[in-house]
């Protein structure tokens, strides 16, 4: 009875979290997930400074919110975690040798000056590599020392608070991460999937200048672009190099390229003998495409990579295409190369963005 008792249980359990571990719904509530983190680690870190009366408690908070309430994916929140830890280390040294100085010698116009010009430093290296820990340098310079009136005690609670800040942002993060590798993984499968309605379109001789296409190449071009800002946390979440995902977004990049090419040298829709005539002559090309590019879209959707080991037919070679064709023809071999290679780099990296 107690054993039953405890399988059902499990059962139940795994049912009720079995959202929290799928991928692409943690992707769809990405939102609603970062939110509800950002509320618990709030509330971990108020409880926990309230509790041990910690002085200046709320600059945990603070810190914490800094860390990673506009931060949802995983690979920013370490980067950003570590850029705050050395500015905070940086600030809060200088800091307290402000306040020490400042009740040494009790100079205020010397306290003054030299802030300045410490900040003056930091915002000269804001601009640039790095620039996230100049500024936050810059920033807890004047939290930890005021304008040099603060008491030393004061300055080291801060520094203390700060630090407790990032470490429960760091454990919130890891908590129910939300990896850049998922958005990557989803926008790329949209895109592909994108790909594939767009030629369908162009073959099937429906208008390229219609709102409803040229709604789907923005569409394609803004994902091209989430897909570029997206690269340098998924090269750090899943250890693909920022080339590597570059020759990824490469090869999208040209197949946009290529289907705004073969919009326009395609046959007017009025020369039904020549549409006839592209459709006969290409039906080959036209299902392999359609059948890379949707195999893609389903591989990085679901993770099924094994289908990523199918290539192009080596048989298909657009032969015999008529002449009114030659250019539509060899561009559309062109388009099959390049997402065969891409098909190629896809199964290559699938081990490190298949989490």
């Amino acid at each position: 009875m107690s054993h039953r008792f405890v399988h059902t249980l499990v059962s139940g359990s795994r049912r009720l979290l079995r959202p929290l571990f799928d991928p692409y719904r943690r992707y769809r509530h990405a939102r609603l997930i970062h939110a509800a983190r950002v509320v618990m680690g709030l509330l971990v870190s108020i409880l926990l400074t309230t509790g041990i009366h910690l002085p200046h408690g709320e600059w945990a908070s603070v810190t914490l919110l800094i860390v990673i309430g506009g931060l949802q994916h995983h690979g920013n929140i370490g980067k950003k975690s570590v850029e705050r830890a050395y500015g905070t280390l940086i600030g809060a040294g200088l800091g307290l040798l402000v306040v020490a100085q400042q009740n040494y010698l009790g100079l205020p116009l010397l306290t003054y000056l030299l802030m300045s010009v410490a900040c003056g430093f930091f915002a000269y290296h804001a601009i640039g590599k790095g620039g996230y820990t100049a500024l936050l340098s810059a920033i807890t310079l004047f939290i930890v020392a005021g304008h040099g009136d603060n008491p030393l005690s004061d300055g080291l609670w801060r520094t203390v608070d700060i630090l407790i800040g990032i470490v429960l942002a760091l454990a919130f993060s890891f908590a129910l991460p939300l990896y850049a590798v998922y958005s990557w993984r989803y926008n790329l499968a949209d895109g592909l999937r994108g790909c594939a309605q767009v030629y369908k379109r162009i073959i099937r001789g429906e208008a390229v200048g219609s709102d409803e296409h040229l709604k789907l190449m923005r569409k394609l071009n803004l994902i091209m672009l989430q897909l570029r800002s997206l690269m340098p946390s998924v090269s750090k979440e899943v250890r693909i190099s920022v080339t590597e995902l570059d020759a990824i977004q490469g090869h999208f990049r040209l197949c946009l390229s290529t289907l705004e090419l073969l919009g326009n040298l395609r046959p007017p829709v009025s020369d039904a003998y020549a549409m006839a005539q592209l459709q006969s002559t290409l039906a080959a090309e036209h299902r392999q495409l359609s059948r890379q590019l949707l195999g893609m879209a389903r591989a990085l959707k679901g993770g099924a990579t094994a289908r990523l080991g199918r290539g192009a037919d080596p048989a298909v070679t657009a032969a015999g295409a008529p002449a009114q064709l030659a250019g539509y023809a060899l561009l559309t071999l062109e388009l099959l190369k390049n997402v065969d290679a891409l098909q190629r780099k896809l199964a290559q990296t699938s081990g490190r963005w298949k989490i």
